[in-house]
């Protein structure tokens, strides 16, 4: 009876999720239901999927409906008319239209048109698939209605949104959240009735005894509509079938590109090699999965005409064929990868490949991706609303002031003395945590799909340009749809425009192969950075918990990194197999309490798990689970999918494995509390192996080029540091930092010899128009030649032009700063108009007498902070007290176990909690001279303390080692006060 319920997926209004709904109509004894969600399917492939646990019968459609006003409800008949439902949103969507009045003509869709709307626009002649819904609440408008006549259009419209007052009060606050609106001031049109609520199956036909030809009606929509989708285990993938539209050619095509791969990858291809190549064509063959190689394949191919570069990881990295496509760059044989993570004849999806481009040409393969294939969408993800979002959100619409609504949102607070709104605001941000905010964009999943995506979900069309599908990765797999991962980041744009700086600044020494990775592996000085942690700048390997971890492990070989990519990751430190690794990388006694099981599985590692194929390898010949089985668990371990039935199965058959081999109890919860702990974090070898190749492109060139790298590393967006990090460590490495200059600048850093000239870029206040008119002017003209000049050439305004002449953009002119800026004003006291164009004749400008000006270092490192954040000298320059003493952090060895006094700047720092909940936090600080060094704050320090903003610190603490990395654990330390600002004292 029920063809109108709404999910929280009818987004700031519904309340509920779909399996909720579905234990609704159970504990109603409802056996059919209809999930209409308001102009959106997000919800509906997971709805009919989980249907059937509840033995009910599922029926989608949608509520179409304008801002609130609900024009009609379409029901799909089948599959055929779920399409043309989603095809008939999307067009909406796509094209930001409102929908019209009256409904377009379906071929499998019943159309339900409210009573109210009916009424309002006095329709009276009626499609055969177009009926008149009718709620409980209508039905004594009904009795003296005209349209009581037309018996067989009536139907039961009994809209479902609510279970209790709670979810009303939920669904008000989300409607005032979407109207930006006080609760208070909430328009009643803008929210639902309550009584949109679901009654048992017997009572909805009481209330509609007088008029049993709408129950028939109604039964008879319920009766006709079937929609089916296939969930089984072993259901077909849904991606494209062919890459060339024929499975003969695809396998004959794979096996070419093979045959010409292999002499470029192995000159002389060994029995090994040539056996794993023809055990992985038979397995990719037989499960369908030769298109999917060779559309990651395509897609690389256009990224190599196009000079781009590109690193491909994932579980397919650790394929033969992925190596010989050049889809990855990671050999298989020589790293040993575990063929059974990668493939199996168990598993139904397809290994994972994620290809990792430059931001800068992400947008361009994506296009490409779209015109290259038919049925292609962007895979959507959920923003649901969290802890702090939803208690922002909820005070304002309690009407709570900005700094209250801060305090809350922090956590800052004792409960029980909160008034009464501030504890409803609490309360009903628990309520609503969880809940889709909006539909967004997965972070890298495109959909390639065999038939039109509309079969499955409407689409939406975000700024970015290309149709995204309405729900997410795990129901795409549930369904069969395997997404292509095609990320963006930035490592690669860092050595691309690395090497463009080197060809210009040194072309003599430009000649190197970037792609040498085997040299590079054997250079001394590229692992000696490793070793000593001194990898500033370079992919993955930065951080301060890497760069700790290097230092403990001593790492100096590609192996070793490979390891401490995956081992960094927060599973593995959670677990404790962090330490443990460390304890047996130095100690091989050690080595011997791992269960001999565990250590043949894992020799190289210890025997402890570090990679994700460490937990195929363990349930699989451990605790004897089937290769299917151990990829659940692999999958299962993060996310939603950690909750599902399927994962709980093999949990508990799991354990029960490990008993009736015979292992104690102890070992066996040890064991399963490593895998639980980090198999959703850990990476693939292969993964790991992949960002190890792109970490050693990037060291050689921090070993060799340092200077064009760091300029490089600043353009693209600098790394895990703020950019004064990298300049301060251009500093320390020989280069000159000079402020921007309208004769020499470019939009972004520029290298001149060992001069690094910053960008217009940096200057926050600085117009982008502005750039873009100075460096046009200048390319076309020439040198500016005075400030006159500039004036003449650039029309900008007296504001734009007072941060250049303040930030010294003007000091070849060799006046004092002061005296240009009474200059600007003179000349260019009226906003000049917005036109450009050449003066035929030059303007005279008066000349006035001005008194001398003096500047000082000083105004002009604040200016410096105003303009671009950081001052070039560093902040120990403007100090209230100079520093009491000269201690340095490469004294810490001097003063290990003993206390120390000693000043920094803090660049880094993390927070985290103890094992009962007690904050604690790391800081990495610059000491006055330049060199980096670590702190830890303990809970009963970082709470005296609250250790939080970038500053100047004095720091009074015990040095300790552990496994020869030095840190400080602080006992005092209190943050250094700066000079009052020159230029206003």
């Amino acid at each position: 009876m029920y063809l109108n319920c709404h999910s929280y997926y009818s987004l700031r209004f519904g309340t509920f999720s779909e399996i909720a709904l579905l234990e609704l109509a159970k504990e109603n004894e409802v056996d059919c239901v209809a999930l209409t969600d308001i102009n959106n399917t997000s919800a509906c492939l997971n709805f009919i999927r989980k249907a059937k646990e509840y033995k009910i019968k599922p029926i989608v459609g949608i509520d179409f409906r304008n801002d609130c006003q609900q024009l009609y409800v379409g029901i799909a008949k089948n599959n055929k008319g779920y399409k043309e439902l989603n095809d008939f949103l999307s067009y909406h969507s796509h094209n930001k239209i409102e929908f019209p009045k009256k409904a377009p003509s379906f071929s499998n869709v019943f159309i339900i048109y409210p009573f109210k709307q009916i009424i309002e626009t006095k329709k009276n002649n009626f499609l055969s698939n177009e009926f008149i819904g009718i709620s409980i609440k209508e039905l004594p408008k009904l009795k003296f209605s005209k349209y009581l006549q037309l018996e067989n259009k009536l139907v039961t419209l009994q809209p479902v949104t609510f279970r209790t007052k709670k979810d009303f009060n939920a669904h008000r606050l989300l409607r005032a959240i979407d109207n930006n609106t006080l609760l208070s001031r909430l328009p009643e049109q803008q929210q639902a009735c309550f009584s949109e609520k679901m009654i048992p199956n017997d009572d909805i036909k009481k209330q509609f005894i007088d008029f049993d030809f709408i129950i028939r009606n109604t039964e008879n929509i319920l009766n006709k509509c079937i929609i089916s989708f296939e969930f089984s285990k072993n259901k077909p993938s849904l991606n494209q079938k062919t890459y060339t539209d024929n499975i003969q050619e695809d396998n004959a095509l794979l096996k070419k590109l093979c045959k010409k791969g292999l002499p470029y990858r192995y000159k002389e291809p060994t029995k090994k090699v040539l056996d794993r190549l023809k055990k992985e064509l038979a397995l990719i063959t037989k499960m369908n999965f030769v298109s999917y190689f060779l559309i990651n394949w395509r897609i690389i191919s256009y990224a190599q005409e196009k000079g781009y570069y590109y690193v491909g990881r994932g579980s397919g990295a650790n394929s033969i064929v992925a190596y010989l496509l050049k889809i990855t760059d990671v050999d298989p044989i020589e790293l040993d990868l575990y063929f059974e993570r990668f493939i199996n004849s168990h598993r139904t999806s397809p290994p994972d490949f994620d290809i990792d481009f430059s931001w800068r040409d992400r947008q361009d393969i994506t296009q490409f991706i779209f015109s290259e294939f038919d049925n292609v969408a962007l895979l959507g993800a959920y923003v649901t609303f969290h802890y702090k979002g939803a208690v922002r959100e909820l005070g304002k619409v309690f009407g709570l002031p900005k700094f209250e609504i801060d305090k809350l949102s922090e956590g800052n607070y004792d409960y029980n003395s909160l008034d009464h709104i501030h504890k409803l605001v609490i309360v009903y941000s628990q309520l609503i945590q969880g809940m889709p905010n909006y539909i967004s964009i997965h972070a890298s999943g495109i959909l390639i799909s065999e038939k039109a995506l509309h079969e499955y979900a409407a689409t939406d069309l975000p700024p970015k340009g290309f149709p995204t599908v309405q729900f997410d990765m795990i129901i795409a797999e549930d369904l069969g749809l395997y997404k292509f991962d095609i990320l963006g980041q930035r490592g690669l744009a860092k050595i691309k425009e690395a090497i463009k700086i080197i060809e210009y600044n040194q072309p003599e020494k430009a000649n190197f192969d970037i792609h040498d990775i085997d040299s590079f592996k054997k250079d001394p000085n590229i692992n000696g950075l490793i070793r000593e942690a001194k990898c500033l700048a370079c992919f993955y390997v930065e951080s301060p918990a890497m760069r700790m971890l290097l230092s403990k492990l001593k790492t100096d070989n590609y192996l070793g990194l490979v390891a401490a990519s995956s081992i960094i990751r927060p599973g593995v430190a959670k677990s404790g197999m962090m330490r443990e690794y460390i304890l047996r990388e130095h100690d091989v006694e050690r080595r011997k309490n791992s269960h001999p099981i565990m250590l043949d599985l894992m020799k190289e590692t210890y025997g402890i798990m570090v990679y994700q194929e460490d937990v195929i390898k363990v349930a699989h010949l451990f605790a004897k689970l089937t290769l299917d089985e151990a990829d659940v668990l692999r999958r299962g371990m993060s996310g939603k999918f950690r909750s599902r039935k399927e994962f709980k199965e093999v949990q508990k058959k799991f354990i029960q494995n490990c008993r009736n081999e015979g292992y104690e109890e102890q070992l066996i919860f040890e064991i399963w509390d490593q895998v639980a702990s980090f198999a959703g974090y850990a990476f693939p070898k292969g993964h790991s192996a992949s960002y190890a190749v792109e970490s050693y492109q990037s060291l050689f060139l921090k070993a060799y080029f340092p200077l064009e790298y760091l300029v490089a590393t600043l353009n693209n967006g600098g790394g895990f540091y703020r950019p004064e990090i990298y300049l301060h460590e251009a500093k320390l490495l020989g280069a000159k930092i000079l402020t921007p200059c309208i004769n020499t600048s470019k939009y972004e850093h520029i290298l001149i010899n060992d001069c690094i000239y910053l960008g217009l870029n940096i200057l926050r206040n600085l117009d982008h128009k502005t750039i873009e008119l100075i460096l046009s002017d200048r390319k076309q003209y020439g040198t500016f030649l005075s400030l006159d000049n500039f004036i003449d050439r650039v029309h900008i305004s007296i504001d734009q032009i007072s941060i250049l002449i303040k930030i010294d953009a003007f000091s070849f002119t060799q006046k004092n700063k002061h005296e240009l800026l009474w200059e600007a004003h003179f000349k260019l006291n009226d906003t000049p108009p917005n036109y450009h164009q050449p003066l035929l004749f030059k303007e005279k400008r008066t000349e006035y007498q001005l008194p001398k000006f003096n500047t000082s270092k000083l105004e002009n490192a604040f200016e410096q902070i105003e303009a671009f954040g950081f001052p070039i000298c560093g902040y120990y320059e403007i100090m209230t007290s100079k520093p009491m003493n000269q201690n340095r952090a490469n004294q810490l060895k001097e003063y290990l176990n003993k206390k120390i006094d000693i000043y920094g700047y803090l660049i880094a720092m993390k927070n985290t909690k103890t094992s009962n909940g007690k904050r604690m936090a790391f800081g990495t600080f610059l000491d006055q001279f330049g060199d980096i060094f670590d702190t830890v704050l303990f809970p009963s320090v970082q709470e005296k303390y609250k250790l939080r903003h970038k500053g100047v610190y004095r720091i009074y603490g015990k040095v300790v080692e552990e496994f020869g990395f030095l840190s400080i654990e602080v006992i005092k330390i209190i943050k250094q006060d700066y000079i009052q600002d020159p230029r206003y004292s």
